[in-house]
């Protein structure tokens, strides 16, 4: 356990409250619906929270631009010839490779467990924190109170979010003052928001305890365990890049992450990739941005499902080729020795 999760354990939930003078007061006023103050007392009401303590905690939370500045600009805005560098990198796979020889077996049993590829969730780890290398700096509670009460667009989200957050911290014993992550309020290594901490994360390890911030066997449990929950399939395709002149591509693109087509209509219109799949399975074409023209990939059920784990189709293609990158690399190691 990390020195910082130590201290969430041994102070214990509330314990650190009086910290929270020293940030500065968060405005009570909104424009994005509940107020803080309604807030609080819907936390009480609901989920008999302490309103003497919980009051201090959120009012005193500092509201931080820069994280909004960032939530205008994510990395899923960019155009795919730059989006994919982010993230596939020779020493990123390097990682990839030595996290999967270090923990094959705990990624087999994941496997066996979940009927998830080793691929995906090493894929996944890969992506989002390098391995636990990058899990993020910012307070959990500040991007939640910042995004709850400050971020119109998507305020009624994070202000859920925020409440799962009180709660997890109050389940797990941690003041909510220590945790952090990203700038969304994501945590530990497989980067779960609070919700999802509370629904999927598993204890994988059986030390009796959901560690996702210092357990690399939690977090491959965990990450299996959240694709099962969300319908991957086993054995079946993820995506593949089309070849041949289509018709209408913009007809056939997804306007949605869920696949809307199936693969034999897009096969009849001319799409071709290289792998056989049943003319029924669910399939939309997604187009990436390349400098100076679009690739389009078939994306099927497993691609969607990536998708669910952030709502993107560029982060979706990059945990897959990352996977694939790193399956290839690694059986070169092997070859080579």
């Amino acid at each position: 356990m990390s020195k910082t999760m130590k201290m969430v354990k041994k102070l214990g939930l509330w314990a650190l409250m009086g910290l929270a003078g020293s940030v500065s007061y968060a405005s009570t006023s909104t424009k994005v619906g509940e107020s803080l103050e309604d807030f609080i007392q819907r936390m009480v009401k609901t989920h008999q929270m302490d309103e003497k303590e919980l009051t201090p905690l959120l009012t005193k939370t500092k509201v931080r631009q820069d994280i909004i500045d960032l939530m205008n600009k994510p990395a899923e805005s960019l155009p795919w010839h730059r989006y994919r560098p982010i993230w596939i990198k020779d020493k990123r796979i390097k990682a990839g490779i030595e996290f999967w020889n270090k923990y094959q077996t705990e990624l087999l049993r994941a496997e066996k467990t979940y009927q998830v590829p080793a691929s995906i969730i090493v894929g996944i780890l890969g992506v989002e924190t390098y391995y636990g290398r990058i899990q993020g700096k910012i307070p959990v509670i500040e991007a939640l109170v910042t995004l709850g009460f400050h971020y119109p667009k998507r305020a009624k989200f994070f202000r859920k979010e925020l409440e799962e957050f009180l709660l997890l911290c109050k389940e797990q014993n941690w003041s909510p003052l220590t945790p952090k992550g990203s700038y969304a309020g994501a945590m530990g290594m497989g980067q779960f928001i609070s919700s999802s901490y509370r629904n999927y994360a598993v204890d994988f390890d059986g030390d009796g305890k959901v560690n996702l911030f210092d357990s690399p066997v939690d977090a491959i449990g965990s990450v299996a365990n959240y694709f099962k929950q969300h319908k991957w399939r086993w054995g079946q395709p993820v995506a593949y890049r089309v070849t041949g002149e289509g018709k209408n591509p913009e007809k056939w693109a997804a306007e949605k992450l869920k696949p809307m087509f199936t693969a034999g209509k897009l096969y009849e219109e001319g799409y071709k990739w290289p792998v056989s799949v049943v003319a029924d399975a669910s399939a939309s074409l997604y187009p990436f941005e390349q400098e100076k023209n679009k690739d389009y990939w078939i994306g099927f059920n497993n691609f969607y499902v990536i998708t669910r784990y952030n709502r993107s189709a560029l982060y979706a293609l990059a945990v897959y080729q990352f996977s694939q990158e790193v399956i290839a690399a690694r059986a070169r190691s092997y070859v080579h020795g």
